[in-house]
């Protein structure tokens, strides 16, 4: 029982000591707030020259009325305010260098002086500032430490080496330590608290930014929802529908409508994936950051779709046909589909010509259309306003660092070119 007893002692004996080492020796103090940094050069002029007058107080004190001698006296009064003015950049070391001075001041003054002891009156204050750097920059546990220590290591001196009458001397340094511990811890509180209070505001501000954001974003895409996606799902229907309003459909006629109902159904799910994007938190939710991508695999796809609107598209692929970037197969295939649905809205009838080059360093792309086919006066018109097909396409080159040119050819009819460089994708 007596070594089970004796080891748990020796493990918490153990125990305080590297916890004593660790703060009061290896551990670094709290960063200084950039406000504090700022006037930590003036601060540290400042307490030079409250440090002088100090030391030679404190020297005056020691030679004359401690009985140290002068060197002695010099050495042992001026560290102290030395290390004052390094409690600035280091408190912990600093207080060990006013403590040290204590306690050899303390061994090799005369006990008999009708002075203070085992402080100066000057070493008093000196040694509360030290304190008070210590709770300004460290943790609670730390300053308990230090004050602890202090008055551990005075009251043995006063005890030891003078008469129990004169106790006003170990308690009024103790208040005086104990005011300077308690002020500095609550600075260092205050300050705390403010900075989490700005970090606070900021999170506040950036949540509500998100929030705006989110809500802006959702809104947008309620109102696609509503004013598309109705449309394109009645247009669906609606294909799908007519073949049974007409008597002996012809299959022109029911090839037309299958084609209108899935390119409404691809042209929803297309929204789908957008509104998606826009509800989301993030800049791309999960399933559509892993959605695949259309590529220009599907070009044949794309063709047959205009085709069967009853438009007359020729394709042409020059070089050899490769796996691009994905941003350029993308950018690739909504450059064609787009300069596609220009024709389909803006020249009915045209016959269409895609060609595609592929060239060491890029992609050329020309999508050129003759001119329309005069309209029959009861076909529907396309509606007024410019729309932003032209302005998406040239976006998306130079994104990709490329070349883009759209206009009308000699024979009437209208062209796109695009070229976009494979090394413009990330």
């Amino acid at each position: 029982m007596r070594r089970e007893g004796g080891g748990r002692i020796r493990t918490a004996v153990g125990a305080l000591v590297r916890t004593l080492r660790a703060d009061l020796w290896t551990g670094a103090p709290d960063p200084l707030p950039r406000r504090w940094r700022d006037w930590q050069p003036a601060s540290a002029v400042l307490l030079v020259f409250l440090a002088v007058p100090a030391a030679v107080v404190n020297i005056n004190q020691l030679v004359w009325q401690y009985g140290l001698s002068q060197s002695a006296g010099i050495l042992l009064g001026g560290a102290p305010s030395v290390a004052i003015v390094v409690a600035m950049f280091r408190p912990v070391q600093a207080w060990w260098a006013v403590t040290a001075a204590m306690v050899v001041v303390a061994l090799a003054a005369n006990p008999d002086t009708p002075q203070l002891y085992p402080w100066t009156g000057t070493g008093i204050a000196l040694h509360a500032a030290a304190v008070f750097m210590v709770a300004l920059r460290a943790r609670p546990r730390v300053t308990f430490e230090v004050l602890a220590i202090s008055l551990l290591i005075g009251t043995l001196l006063h005890v030891t080496f003078f008469a129990p009458m004169r106790r006003f001397d170990l308690e009024s340094a103790a208040v005086t330590l104990t005011i300077a511990a308690v002020v500095g811890a609550s600075l260092r509180g205050r300050r705390q608290a403010r900075t989490a209070l700005v970090v606070q505001s900021e999170l506040t501000a950036e949540e509500r930014a998100r929030r705006t954001l989110l809500e802006e974003r959702t809104r947008i895409a309620r109102e696609l929802h509503d004013v598309v996606a109705h449309h394109m799902s009645v247009i669906s229907i609606q294909a799908q529908v007519a073949p049974h309003l007409v008597d002996n459909p012809s299959e022109a006629l029911k090839e037309n409508l299958v084609g209108i109902r899935a390119n409404a159904v691809d042209a929803l799910t297309e929204l789908r994936r957008v509104l998606g994007v826009l509800r989301s938190e993030n800049d791309l939710s999960e399933a559509v950051r892993h959605a695949p991508q259309p590529t220009l695999d599907r070009l044949d796809e794309l063709v047959a779709n205009v085709r069967g609107a009853g438009l007359e598209v020729d394709t042409r692929i020059t070089g050899e046909r490769r796996a691009l970037p994905p941003g350029v197969e993308l950018s690739a295939f909504r450059i064609v589909q787009e300069a596609l649905s220009n024709v389909l809205r803006h020249a009915p009838g045209a016959a269409i010509r895609v060609e595609l080059g592929y060239q060491a360093t890029g992609l050329a792309i020309r999508v050129a259309n003759t001119a329309s086919e005069p309209l029959d006066s009861s076909a529907p018109s396309t509606p007024p306003g410019g729309g932003h097909g032209m302005l998406g396409m040239r976006e998306r080159v130079a994104m990709l660092g490329g070349d883009f040119a759209g206009g009308p050819i000699p024979d009437g009819g209208y062209e796109v070119v695009a070229r976009l460089p494979l090394g413009g994708d990330s």
